[in-house]
């Protein structure tokens, strides 16, 4: 008589079918889980870079500074000159450097579904435009 080892080929495909069933309903769940913290890191970093720049002012007869000028004085961590949880963070400044816009915006829609930004008056906004773009300032508080 004969004894049989191991499982057979039918065996094997139930259980890769039973993996694929769960990865199916488990992925999804854990990407929208990371575009969430991504949302939450831009919204904290966000506000971290409305701090730099109102230091950054007081110190500089209320003319406010790139990103660069706020890595370099020390305000913000180098992190904030590349890509940090999925988002891009840079500035905006007027001609005369008094005014400025603040910007995060997602690398990929997987990264984040909103690009936020904020202006002097410490507000973060995120953006309802179809393209993603803070167009002319349009866009909800941020919650």
């Amino acid at each position: 008589m004969q004894s049989t080892r191991g499982f057979s080929l039918l065996e094997l495909l139930i259980v890769v079918g039973i993996i694929l069933i769960i990865a199916t309903i488990a992925i999804p769940s854990l990407l929208k889980s990371r575009q969430s913290a991504n949302q939450s890191a831009a919204v904290s970093n966000l506000r971290l870079v409305n701090t730099a720049e109102v230091t950054y002012s007081s110190g500089n007869q209320g003319h406010y500074g790139a990103i660069s000028d706020l890595v370099t004085a020390g305000l913000l961590d180098s992190r904030f000159n590349q890509v940090l949880s999925g988002y891009n963070f840079s500035t905006t400044l007027s001609a005369d450097t008094l005014d400025y816009t603040a910007l995060a915006t997602a690398r990929a829609i997987n990264d984040g579904l909103y690009d936020y930004y904020a202006r002097p008056d410490y507000i973060l906004r995120y953006s309802t435009d179809p393209t993603r773009a803070p167009t002319g300032l349009s866009g909800e508080p941020v919650r």
